[in-house]
This record gives structure tokens, sequence and C-alpha cells, in this order.
């Protein structure tokens, strides 16, 4: 026997609410904080024994030289003070890690951008996510791409940078980030800052 139109209506109206329910619980659980400041540097450089923070103030001369670096990629945000740590094993530095933000589609997310003393590509990390989706850029298999990268390397999606599906606009600020930080430390590291 048919069920009737009503008793069915009853039965698959709470479905989709508890579905709905799930998928708007899971575009929350994209947004949040996942690393501290004083966590950052350890997620990108694990084998360091300590880290040096120390903050830098951007002055225009900086920004100049840094967006002189950059060449063609544009940041959406620049930084007032850029936080830096130094990463050391004993007394060897190993390299440098960058606190930046880049914007997604609308809100600002925050990565930790671990630099080698060449300038290639330690690690990166999403310390803050501020986004309803694409949180999926925070997983080590879409992070892991940009390891030993160079700041000439081609890090647009589709070409040096596999997408996500859905996600295209915060890929993109990930690998704007990665640019802007070996830009930063490079333009420190020519001064001697």
């Amino acid at each position: 026997m048919p069920t009737p139109p009503n008793l069915a209506l009853r039965r698959w109206l709470p479905r989709a609410a508890s579905g709905a329910v799930l998928v708007a619980g899971l575009a929350w659980a994209q947004e949040g904080s996942f690393l501290t400041e004083a966590a950052a540097p350890a997620a990108v450089f694990p084998t360091a024994e300590r880290f040096e923070r120390r903050a830098v103030t951007v002055t225009p001369a900086l920004r100049a030289r840094v967006q002189a670096r950059l060449g063609p990629v544009t940041p959406s945000i620049w930084e007032e003070t850029y936080v830096v740590f130094t990463a050391y094993h004993g007394e060897r530095a190993l390299g440098q890690a960058l606190i930046v933000e880049e914007i997604g589609k609308h809100r600002p997310i925050t990565f930790v951008v671990g630099l080698r003393l060449d300038g290639r590509v330690e690690d990166v990390a999403v310390m803050a996510y501020r986004e309803a989706y694409g949180g999926e850029i925070r997983s080590r298999r879409f992070l892991a791409q940009y390891e030993g990268r160079e700041a000439t390397g081609d890090l647009r999606p589709y070409h040096g940078i596999k997408n996500v599906a859905g996600a295209t606009l915060s890929v993109e600020a990930a690998s704007r980030a990665v640019r802007k930080a070996q830009a930063v430390v490079a333009a420190l590291n020519e001064t001697g800052s």
C-alpha cells in the first residue's frame, strides 16, 4: 500500500532537517583558530629546539622592497607588523617562520610559513581560518605541496599547485601568503634587519 503524502512528508522532514544541520555544522567546523602565535613556529620547524621572536614594523621602504620581489603578485593584506621567528637547533639556525595574512573569499586567513636559510619553504600551517568553506587547505595533503618550493616556483592553482575543489580562493590565498613570506624574509635579509 502506498504511503500517504502527508506521512511521507512527516518522515522526510526530520531527515532533511538533520541533514541541513549536519551540513551547516561541517561548514562551521571549517572555521577556527588552530595554532597560537607561541605554537606556530614549532608547527613549521618541529625539530627546532628554540625560537627567537621579533616584531618588524613595516616601513614604506620595506613594503617597496617586498613588492619589488613579489612582481605581479599583489597581497590582499599589507600587515603593519610582521612577526618573525628564527628557528634554532642548538646554535645552528634552521630558518625563519613568518606569520602572514591573506584574504580567502571574504575574510583573512592567518598562516605561518617556515622558510629555510636558502629561502625554500620548509612547511606551511594555517593558524586561523575564518571562511565557511575551503578549510581543506589546512590538510597536510594540500600544504605539503609547498615544501621545498623556491620563490621563483609556480604556485598557481592548476599549474604548480593542485587545487582544492570549491576552495580556489583559499588556495590562491595560501600561495600569496607563501610568496609574501618569501619576499618579506628576503627583503629583511638583504638589509640585515
